[in-house]
């Protein structure tokens, strides 16, 4: 879920053409649970192939980032590795809280409420390691690169973009500025049109960039105080302090009050180490042993796993094949001839 810093964080909107020739290091896990949330039939059921295997995150990563390279943007999905050991509480509330709501999902269907049903059963969505191991490869015959982190993908997105091998970051979660990503984008891979829980209302949904300079110079804090502002509210790894929303804990950020100093004065105990979880943010580990290519698009291997192994339509997944391989071929031949100036 993230630290919930939309309300005071300044965003500017940012066109599809604006990105055009931009790397752009992707969450990859964030990314496929959007995927696994949203793309379900109307009682909630996830696509499946005749095996019954869930194929709703194939679908999405596969048809998306299709349309991310339309647009001549070049992702990099990064994925997380081993979670830090102040995440296993959150990990563990979150696996009962999907628990929950399958339950909750299947009374539903019983019920025949078929909207209570999609929502219990998009908070319900579970990624396996399968899951993970199958987008790997789909990526891999797409001629799309992916990197492995140490820790958080979000850390290792930030560190890309600190290092200019990607332009900017992209989650749904504002963390990775607090990980200290230059830039991130929002809504990257949901744009279009979002129905608001529990209304027959659709609100647009367009890409939004963050600037952290430019938000730190805004709210006028320096990035450890973002860090701070982000724990007394709660994160990844810890609950917050109770009480405490965005507009609050700016203003005990700017007031100069320490995250330990608001824990006293509010009479609330932290459950976690503050300094070890200030520090994860400002130094998570990371890897700098990747590559980063595009192109060469298999063809025959992307037939196998979307058509042969989980029963896609083969003339269906053909266009977005084709103009995957004409865009990534056109972007691999303009880097060699920009490696000769």
């Amino acid at each position: 879920m993230g630290v919930q810093l939309g309300d005071i964080i300044p965003k500017e909107r940012i066109e599809f053409e604006d990105l055009a020739g931009r790397k752009i290091a992707i969450d990859a896990f964030n990314c496929l649970y959007q995927f696994l949330s949203i793309i379900r039939q109307p009682d909630g059921t996830p696509l499946m192939d005749s095996k019954q295997r869930v194929t709703s995150h194939l679908s999405g990563l596969f048809y998306r980032t299709g349309k991310l390279v339309e647009f001549g943007i070049l992702p990099i999905y990064v994925f997380d590795g081993k979670p830090p050991d102040l995440k296993r509480r959150v990990s563990e509330e979150r696996r009962q809280i999907r628990e929950e709501a399958h339950e909750k999902w299947k009374a539903a269907i019983t019920a025949g409420d078929m909207v209570a049903a999609k929502r219990h059963a998009q908070a319900s969505s579970k990624l396996t390691g399968e899951m993970i191991d199958e987008s790997k490869r789909l990526l891999e015959a797409m001629g799309i690169p992916w990197v492995q982190a140490l820790g958080e993908g979000e850390a290792q997105a930030a560190y890309m973009v600190q290092h200019g091998d990607a332009w900017a970051s992209a989650s749904q979660d504002y963390d990775s500025i607090l990980f200290g990503s230059p830039k991130l984008i929002r809504n990257l891979t949901v744009s279009g049109r979002r129905k608001l829980p529990g209304k027959n209302v659709y609100v647009s949904v367009e890409p939004e960039l963050i600037e952290l300079q430019k938000a730190l110079d805004n709210l006028g804090i320096d990035r450890k105080q973002l860090i701070d502002m982000g724990i007394m509210m709660g994160t990844d790894f810890n609950e917050g302090i109770k009480g405490i929303g965005p507009k609050k804990a700016l203003a005990y950020a700017k007031e100069g009050k320490s995250v330990k100093q608001v824990y006293k004065e509010m009479e609330q105990e932290p459950e976690v180490d503050v300094d070890e979880l200030r520090e994860l943010f400002l130094k998570h580990d990371i890897t700098s042993d990747y590559s980063l290519k595009w192109g060469n698009v298999n063809k025959t291997a992307l037939s196998k796993i979307l058509v042969d192994e989980h029963d896609f339509s083969e003339e269906r997944i053909e266009k977005t094949m084709e103009e995957l391989d004409e865009k990534l071929n056109q972007k691999a031949s303009q880097a060699r001839l920009d490696s000769w100036f």
